[in-house]
C-alpha cells in the first residue's frame, strides 16, 4: 500500500507541473519547492539544532506560531526551520522574523524525503493539525528524530479508521507523541490502538489572545466606527455570504458595516459594490472626511482582519456556505457575538461558541434576519453573548504550556 501511495504522490507532483503552465497557484508551488533545496544549503547552520515546524498553509501556521514564539523565547539554544505546503502560507510568511528559515516543503516522495531531511537536519519536527506525510513520518521515525503533531482533532470519518485505512494509519504511530484538542479525538485514536495521546486543546485560543493583546491600531477604521450606530464586521466573506448579509445591510440604516472579503480582487471588489444601496468606500481610498459620510468600509488590504474585530460589535464569519468557516476565534476574543454558515461542524471551536451561547450559525436569509434584528434591538442581549464569547476563548487558553510541558 505505501508503494501505491508514494505512486499516487508522483502523479500529484506530475498533475502540479502541469498544471503550472496556466494555474497560478501551482506555478507558484513548483517554482517555491524548486529553490527549497538551494534555500537550505545556503541558510542552515550544520552546527546548530533546529525545530522544524511545518504548516499546510497560513491557518496552521498561525495555528502553531504560539508554540514557535514560545520556543524562540524560552529556548534561544535551539533555531526554528519553518515550512509551508501551499503558497497562501509561504507567500504571507516568508519573511516572518520568528523563524531562522522558511521554505516550501516538498512532496513527499522517497528520494525528495531523504533531500530535504539531510539538509534540514531537524532535532525535533512538529507538524500542525492536519499533516500525514506517511514516507516523512517514516522516514523521521527511521532517523531516530524525535515528532509531534500539535492542535490535531480526530473525526471517525476520517481515513485512518477506516476498514482499508489500516495501511495509512501506522502514519500515527511514527508520531512520539500526538497532541489533540478533545477527549473524543483520544477516545477514537485508543479504539484503535493508538495510545501515545495527550489532550491539551487547541493553540489558536493562545494566538487570538496575544493578538488582542498586540491590536494594531487602525485610524482610518477608528473613525468609520465611531457613532452610535452599531458596527457589523463581516470577516473573509465569500459572494454566498455577501448575498445574504449585503441586503439586511442595505434596509437597515441603523447600522453600519465593514467588510473584509476573503478576495480582494478587482472583480470581487466590484461584485460587492454592485450590491450596495448605501454609500460605500474602499480603505484604499478613503480619507477622514470621506469615512464619515460613508457607511459600508470595504477592506481591500490582507492582514487587518484580526484587529479590525475590535471596531464592531457583531462579528459574521464568511466561509460557511462553502468548504467551511474562517476563523471565529479571531472575532470572539473581542467579546463580541458571533455569527456564521451552516457548515460548521469540523470546526470544534464553532461548537463551542454555539454551545457557550457566544456564537450562532445561520442557514438562510431568514435566520439572518431574526438573529440580526435580536442584536439591534436589544444592546443587552448583544453585550451578554459578547461576553460569553470572550469567556470561551480565555477559559480555552494554554495549551502552548501543555504541550511544551512533554517536549522539554
Amino acid at each position: 500500500m505505501r508503494y501505491l501511495y508514494t505512486f499516487a504522490l508522483h502523479m500529484y507532483a506530475l498533475s502540479v507541473e502541469l498544471a503550472s503552465f496556466f494555474n497560478r497557484k501551482a506555478r507558484m508551488t513548483r517554482i517555491g519547492q524548486w529553490y527549497t533545496n538551494g534555500i537550505l544549503r545556503k541558510n542552515i547552520d550544520r552546527d546548530a539544532k533546529y525545530i522544524w515546524f511545518h504548516a499546510a498553509s497560513l491557518g496552521e501556521f498561525e495555528q502553531g506560531r504560539p508554540m514557535i514564539e514560545t520556543i524562540r523565547k524560552r529556548y534561544p539554544e535551539y533555531k526554528i526551520l519553518l515550512t509551508f505546503f501551499s503558497p497562501s502560507g509561504y507567500e504571507v510568511r516568508k519573511n516572518y522574523d520568528g523563524a531562522d528559515v522558511i521554505c516550501y516543503l516538498p512532496f513527499d516522495t522517497p528520494y525528495k524525503v531523504c533531500k530535504f531531511l539531510n539538509l534540514a537536519n531537524p532535532s525535533i519536527a512538529v507538524f500542525i493539525k492536519y499533516e500525514f506525510w506517511l514516507n516523512y513520518l517514516t522516514e523521521l521515525k527511521r532517523r531516530g528524530i524525535k515528532t509531534y503533531l500539535i492542535s490535531a482533532v480526530f473525526r471517525p470519518g476520517q481515513l485512518f479508521f477506516k476498514w482499508y485505512g489500516w495501511w495509512y494509519r501506522k502514519a500515527l504511530l511514527c508520531y512520539e507523541r500526538l497532541f489533540v484538542q478533545d477527549e473524543a479525538s483520544k477516545k477514537l485514536l485508543a479504539e484503535y490502538g493508538v495510545n501515545n495521546v495527550e489532550v491539551c486543546g487547541d493553540t489558536r485560543f493562545d494566538r487570538v489572545l496575544e493578538i488582542r493583546q498586540n491590536a494594531r491600531l487602525l485610524p482610518e477604521v477608528e473613525t468609520f466606527a465611531k457613532g452610535d450606530k452599531p458596527v457589523l464586521v463581516v470577516g473573509s466573506s465569500w459572494p454566498e455570504d455577501e448575498e445574504l448579509i449585503i441586503p439586511y445591510f442595505n434596509s437597515h440604516p441603523e447600522i453600519r458595516l465593514i467588510i473584509a472579503p476573503h478576495e480582494i480582487h478587482r472583480e470581487h471588489l466590484l461584485y460587492i459594490q454592485s450590491l450596495l444601496n448605501r454609500p460605500s468606500i474602499r480603505l484604499s481610498e478613503s480619507t477622514e472626511d470621506m469615512l464619515q459620510i460613508h457607511d459600508c468600509l470595504i477592506i481591500d488590504s490582507f492582514g487587518l482582519l484580526s484587529s479590525i474585530y475590535h471596531y464592531g460589535q457583531v462579528a459574521y464569519i464568511g466561509g460557511g456556505f462553502g468548504k467551511g468557516i474562517h476563523n471565529t476565534l479571531e472575532a470572539a476574543v473581542y467579546a463580541i457575538p458571533v455569527i456564521f454558515g451552516p457548515k460548521y461542524h469540523k470546526f470544534k471551536e464553532a461548537s463551542g461558541l454555539i454551545g457557550c451561547g457566544g456564537g450562532f450559525s445561520v442557514s438562510n436569509e431568514a435566520m439572518f434576519v431574526s438573529r440580526m434584528d435580536n442584536f439591534i434591538s436589544d444592546p443587552e442581549l448583544r453585550r451578554n453573548v459578547g461576553i460569553a464569547a470572550g469567556h470561551f476563548v480565555r477559559n480555552n487558553a494554554g495549551a502552548t504550556d501543555k504541550i511544551l510541558s512533554f517536549l522539554t
